[in-house]
Parts: structure tokens; C-alpha cells; sequence
């Protein structure tokens, strides 16, 4: 029978319905709620499936707004939550190493993107083959990446400073080049580089390798004490620029000598006059002899931090770059699925 709405009837719903409203009663579970009604701007879920090594980050509160400044964005770690979530993070070394698995056999929502999350390079991230299909996006520091998550920004500064280049550089250089490195193997090109360098000047060396471990505090300001610091890559392969040179060199004011990919790819990511790359020279010998000729020519040495008169390098956390790609969640393809990440990687 089709139900007849009388003006009196109307009337009582309307005040009903209101009623509820001013005394702040949902009339949907806030968790189903997809918009924000101020700005009608989508709420979006990310779900952190597990944490890479075990770093936890507290995610009380409307997290992503209070760290970041992201509205709309609720991140979480509870896995029994996975159907509320619009993308899933997931660290591939947990993955490949057994301590964490793909969630295959649970009810996957049909608009719900799994990312694939490593910061390894291909040598590292181990057997990916068995990934094949499942994962939607990828988060890693290659730039064609769908959540680009370097380990290192150079940001413009909002106006160029006239600051002396010397002024840029710290006093207290007493070393002429130095090395930090726990992860030392005699299969590393980057050993064989070493190994002949330091029979042309003289190397500083630190950490797990030679039992000389920096922690925290000491790390900076020890690498400072050098004119150079070797920046070098433990593999070669595609955009894998580390925090050899993001927080080693750049943060500590020496200037970097790379290894790692090519010229061009540290050039799209870092200003072509700050750093010092292996291949430009035809021997080891020869790029020795010029970091001591270098060294002892105070104006052309300080040539290299002028990029810092432009300049700023930022270190930005994984997290944080997850919380600002909320807002690009709808932009995405809406069908994406990765059926080789060994091919892509």
C-alpha cells in the first residue's frame, strides 16, 4: 500500500529528526561517515598493516592533521580494521622474511588499494615474486614511484641569501675525507673504490664495520670535522640515493663524494654543483689527487655550498609523506595492479 504523507505526519518526522541532530545523536556511525560535512572533501583510511622494523608511531587523536597538517586523513594500525581502510600499507621486509603476511584470505573491499612500501634497494628486498598481482600502488624512492618517498628533499629557500659561502662551511675541518659504514662486504664495487682510495689520501673510517659506532649525537658533528665524506652506496641501481648523502654529507656540512646511480639521476634530485660524483673521473687515483688539490683551494671548495644560498635539504619521514598522499587517494587510477614488481623495481 503506498504510504501517504499527511502535513501533521511531516511535521512530527521533521522535529524527530532534529531533535536527534541538537542533541548530537549520529545518525550514521561516525567511522561510516566517507565525507567531512564542512567541506564535503572526502575522509580517507590508511591502514599502517604493519610497522617497518617494529617503529611504532602513537596514532591517537586525528593524527595526520596534528603532525602534518593533512585534514581527512585518519591513519591506523589496528588490522582488524582492514575493510574500513581506502589503502593498506604493507613494509616488504616483514613480508619476504616471514614475519607478516598478505591478509589474502580476508574479505578485500572492492575499491580498497594495497601499497607496496621498502626503501631497500632491488639487491635487498628479497624474493618479490610471490607479490605478483596483489599490490595496487608502490611507495619507494623511485621517482616514477606512486607515492614518491625519497630520502631526501632539496627545498627552495623563499629567497636567495647573500650569506659569505664561508659562513656555510663548518670551522673545524681537521679531516680531509671520512666514511661511515657498518654494511662492509669485499663483493661491494663500493669496496674496491675504498680500497684504492685510501692509498691516495688519507680516510677517516666509522661505524659497525671497524667498531667505531656514532650514535645519534656524535654522528654530525663527527662527519663535519670533514672536507669530504663518502657517500657511497652499498648497490647500484635506479634512484637509490640514500641518507648517505641527505643526512651524512649535506646535514653535516662536508661535501659529498657519490657512488650509486648515474650522475643525471643525482642531478634530478640535488643541484649539480654540490656534490662530487666517482664517474667523473677515469681513475680512482685521479679523483684522489683531486680532492687534495680541492681541499687546499679554500674559494673553490667553497664553491660547492653555494646551492645553499637556495637551498635547504629536509628529511621527511615515510609517515608523513603517507598523511600528505591523502589527498591524491581519489586521483589515482582506480584500477592499478602491479603483476611484476621484480620487472618494475
Amino acid at each position: 500500500m503506498k504510504y501517504r504523507w499527511t502535513l501533521p505526519t511531516f511535521i512530527l518526522v521533521s522535529l524527530s529528526l532534529g531533535y536527534l541532530l541538537f542533541q548530537g545523536l549520529p545518525l550514521l556511525d561516525r567511522d561510516q561517515t566517507i565525507t567531512n560535512a564542512e567541506t564535503g572533501t572526502k575522509t580517507h583510511k590508511i591502514l599502517v598493516w604493519h610497522w617497518p622494523f617494529g617503529n611504532s608511531f602513537n596514532l591517537d587523536g586525528d593524527f595526520c592533521k596534528d603532525k602534518f597538517g593533512v585534514p581527512n586523513c585518519i591513519m591506523m594500525d589496528n588490522q582488524s580494521r582492514l575493510s574500513e581502510a581506502d589503502i593498506v600499507i604493507f613494509h616488504n621486509r616483514e613480508l619476504i622474511q616471514g614475519q607478516q603476511r598478505l591478509p589474502v584470505n580476508r574479505k578485500r573491499p572492492e575499491k580498497q588499494r594495497w601499497v607496496w612500501l621498502t626503501m631497500e634497494s632491488p639487491a635487498n628486498n628479497g624474493d618479490v615474486k610471490p607479490f605478483a598481482g596483489y599490490f595496487n600502488w608502490t611507495m619507494t624512492y623511485h621517482q616514477d614511484a606512486d607515492i614518491y618517498s625519497p630520502y631526501g628533499f632539496m627545498v627552495p629557500k623563499e629567497s636567495e641569501t647573500h650569506e659569505p659561502l664561508e659562513s656555510f662551511i663548518p670551522k673545524d675541518k681537521t679531516d680531509l675525507a671520512c666514511w661511515v659504514v657498518s654494511n662492509f662486504s669485499p663483493h661491494h664495487k663500493r669496496t674496491t673504490i675504498y680500497e684504492k682510495l685510501k692509498t691516495v689520501i688519507p680516510i677517516k673510517v666509522y661505524g659497525g664495520a671497524v667498531n667505531k659506532r656514532l650514535d645519534d649525537q656524535t654522528l654530525l658533528p663527527t662527519i663535519s670535522r670533514c672536507s669530504f665524506y663518502l657517500a657511497f652506496e652499498n648497490s647500484v641501481f635506479r634512484d637509490y640515493i640514500t641518507e648517505k648523502l641527505w643526512r651524512n654529507a649535506y646535514m653535516s656540512g662536508a661535501v659529498p663524494v657519490v657512488f650509486g646511480p648515474t650522475r643525471e639521476e643525482y642531478e634530478a634530485v640535488a643541484q649539480k654543483d654540490s656534490f662530487i660524483h666517482v664517474n667523473d673521473f677515469s681513475s680512482v687515483e685521479e679523483l684522489g689527487e683531486f680532492l687534495k688539490t680541492l681541499a687546499a683551494d679554500r674559494e673553490r671548495y667553497a664553491s660547492y655550498f653555494n646551492w645553499r644560498r637556495k637551498y635547504t635539504v629536509e628529511i621527511t619521514h615515510w609517515v608523513e609523506l603517507a598523511c600528505k598522499f591523502c589527498p591524491k587517494i581519489s586521483s589515482l587510477p582506480p584500477y592499478k595492479v602491479y603483476e611484476n614488481l621484480d620487472a618494475w623495481q
